[in-house]
């Protein structure tokens, strides 16, 4: 065998490890999870007076999402409501931290 077409075996066979490994990276499922992203960093639309990513004006609006890995929506860490109850994420929109 030439040395050619062992160097091109090898970088066949990275090649496809490097694919592989990506491509089971994007399998992983993704979930829309509403009152979890910081203001203007939703992905898209975030209820009435918005049109789509970017758009949200309040941190943790709840009725913008984000995409995140499924399940872990209600596991992703967030600040206390002002009220000291507990802020979490919603797989449907919720009606707290709307803009005024």
């Amino acid at each position: 065998m030439s040395k050619t077409i062992k160097t091109l075996a090898v970088a066949s066979a990275v090649a496809a490890a490097v694919t592989a490994s990506t491509n089971a990276a994007h399998a992983m499922e993704k979930e829309k999870c509403y009152g979890v992203s910081l203001a203007g960093q939703n992905d898209c639309a975030a209820g009435p007076g918005t049109t789509c990513a970017g758009t949200s004006t309040v941190d943790y609006q709840g009725n913008a999402w984000t995409l995140v890995d499924q399940g872990t929506c209600m596991d992703i860490d967030l600040p206390n409501m002002t009220d000291g109850s507990k802020r979490m994420g919603s797989l449907e929109a919720l009606d707290r931290d709307l803009p005024a």
